[in-house]
């Protein structure tokens, strides 16, 4: 008897699980983490409207959501000031990343990133069969005159550049990007991947014609928002593109309580405003719990501050571990010379005096 016949492609690639969450982690170790700083949740948590309008539409749970997501993309482009034909809604930046690479990646095809930056398109990316050629960070930031020489070099398909960076939390200003895309070469699209933007000073985004065929602008609700378990995101692009998502999507992806979710937190400004000032006054904290630990923190335009451990990835594992050991969940990055640093989530007051307790003791173990 046999069992499935996987294609060649599936058997090629790696057994490999990108992000170890903490559930994970907790049934591992048998007890749950005292401080959940991470993954770059919200733990300021969702705008209480939304969380009344998922309450209301959990009532009506039992008929499928609306396929073409009709009142959300209309809310998001009057936002945007743009069509409804340029948004396409999915789920999370993640599911986009894929539907996007499906469309436009075949075998062989090349790709653009930077080595060490978001895994996920990666991982999309190697799924379909195309190849990465990656350039190195320009310090603690992307390289974006690097990614577009690369991609004129390589004949790139796509290339990826997320603005606020995850893991670094660095974040170039509007006119670096906008040199980027004038830069491009014939073909290439740019995948900007915009997840931290509402959390970013002005001056980030650069305003972008929803209609110019080289980009194609990638935005969530997971972190802003407060609504990373919901699973919504959605993209700005070319309506030729957007309607090109249409052929290949889930179409019932997205799910009742979650456009109404999305809507009612998209329309809840005030809420996003006050969550931006709590993770500015968070990113200050933590800047301050690092330095008196003799860190360094990185500037951060996103909801999480890197921290330069002062050594090698060696070093940081160990100040990894020996946080987790103290119930505190934080992350790292994967790839040298970043990996030199730690990454902590903004949180509350009571989840970052829980990192300031375990913190020093975590070093003394590391430091040996």
């Amino acid at each position: 008897m046999t069992g499935p016949r996987y294609t060649p492609l599936a058997l090629g690639l790696p057994a490999t699980v990108p992000f170890v969450g903490p559930e994970t982690q907790e049934r591992a170790r048998f007890r749950p983490f005292a401080a959940r700083l991470g993954a770059n949740e919200s733990l300021f948590g969702p705008s209480p409207r939304a969380v009344i309008a998922m309450q209301k539409a959990a009532r009506d749970v039992w008929m499928y959501g609306d396929p073409e997501i009709h009142d959300l993309r209309e809310a998001l482009a009057a936002h945007h000031d743009v069509r409804p034909e340029n948004i396409v809604v999915g789920e999370g930046i993640d599911g986009l990343l894929g539907y996007l690479v499906r469309l436009l990646v075949d075998p062989g095809d090349p790709v653009v990133t930077s080595d060490g930056a978001y895994p996920t398109f990666n991982f999309h990316v190697a799924g379909f069969g195309g190849v990465l050629h990656k350039v190195p960070y320009s310090g603690d930031f992307e390289d974006p005159e690097a990614l577009a020489a690369k991609a004129a070099e390589t004949g790139a398909k796509l290339v990826y550049l997320a603005n606020p960076d995850n893991p670094m939390g660095s974040a170039h200003p509007a006119e670096d990007i906008s040199r980027m895309i004038g830069a491009l070469p014939e073909g290439t699209l740019l995948v900007l991947d915009e997840a931290y933007v509402d959390l970013a000073p002005g001056g980030t985004a650069p305003v972008i014609d929803a209609e110019d065929p080289r980009v194609i602008r990638m935005r969530t609700f997971s972190k802003g928002y407060g609504m990373a378990g919901l699973r919504v995101g959605y993209a700005i692009g070319t309506a030729p593109l957007v309607s090109a998502f249409n052929k290949i999507r889930n179409h019932f992806g997205v799910g009742r309580i979650a456009q109404a979710g999305a809507l009612a937190a998209l329309a809840d400004q005030a809420w996003l405003a006050e969550v931006v000032k709590r993770v500015e006054a968070s990113r200050v904290e933590l800047a301050r719990i690092a330095r008196l630990n003799r860190l360094v923190p990185l500037p951060s335009a996103t909801n999480f501050v890197t921290m330069d451990c002062g050594a090698d990835g060696a070093f940081a594992r160990k100040v990894l571990a020996e946080l987790v050991a103290r119930d505190i969940f934080v992350r790292m990055p994967f790839v040298a010379p970043h990996d030199r640093c730690i990454r902590v989530s903004c949180g509350r007051p009571q989840d970052l005096a829980r990192f300031a307790t375990a913190l020093p003791d975590a070093l003394a173990v590391a430091r040996g």
